[in-house]
């Protein structure tokens, strides 16, 4: 079982920015892709960004040029730098952990969400 805590969401006005975190604890043997997604209300659940453990990134084009995602293999841990942030932009963000755990049997697990509003 792995356990993913995030923080960093809130409440920001247009243009401000906001940073995202979210740890990955438990029964891990290595992480493969980690990634954020978004759910707005009345909207189904979209990709944000992804990167893989050599750090290749994949954006949505409605984020690009604005957020960042990064990751620190030491920690367990993705980060998500939002920055311009646009109303847009306001939704629940999960983080998401591709990895093999210690039976080496493939999983994904996803975070609780934390909430981002930006107000024009």
């Amino acid at each position: 079982q792995v356990q993913l805590v995030e923080s960093g969401g809130g409440l920001v006005q247009a243009g401000g920015s906001l940073r995202l975190s979210c740890a990955a604890s438990g029964s891990i043997f290595t992480i493969n892709v980690m990634g954020w997604y978004r759910q707005a209300p009345g909207k189904q659940r979209e990709l944000v960004a992804t990167i893989t453990g050599g750090g290749s990134t994949n954006y949505a084009d409605s984020v690009k040029g604005r957020f960042t995602i990064s990751r620190d293999n030491a920690k367990n841990t993705v980060y998500l730098q939002m920055n311009s942030l646009k109303p847009e932009d306001t939704a629940v963000y999960y983080c998401n952990v591709d990895y093999y755990n210690d039976y080496y049997a493939f999983m994904s697990s996803w975070g609780q969400g934390t909430q981002v509003t930006v107000s024009s």
